[in-house]
């Protein structure tokens, strides 16, 4: 599974950019991405504090679109 974000500058609402985040390396249901994201996206904006989380979805390696 992966974590599809739309991420924000916090300083410039405008400048947003995609990010991926592998969620694990095994197959993982969409029930259990779900339920573990926030852990792993609360990581994740620990480390990026200058960027914003707008919007955020769990998808399976195989069904990964060009664009969130």
């Amino acid at each position: 599974m992966l974590l599809l974000m739309t991420i924000c500058l916090i300083t410039n609402p405008q400048t947003c950019r995609e990010e991926r985040l592998n969620f694990s390396f095994e197959e993982t249901s969409y029930t259990a991405c779900m339920v573990h994201a926030q852990t792993a996206l609360a990581d994740w904006q620990q480390s990026h504090r200058e960027w914003r989380i707008g919007r955020w979805r769990c998808v399976s390696r195989a069904a990964v679109p060009n664009r969130i």
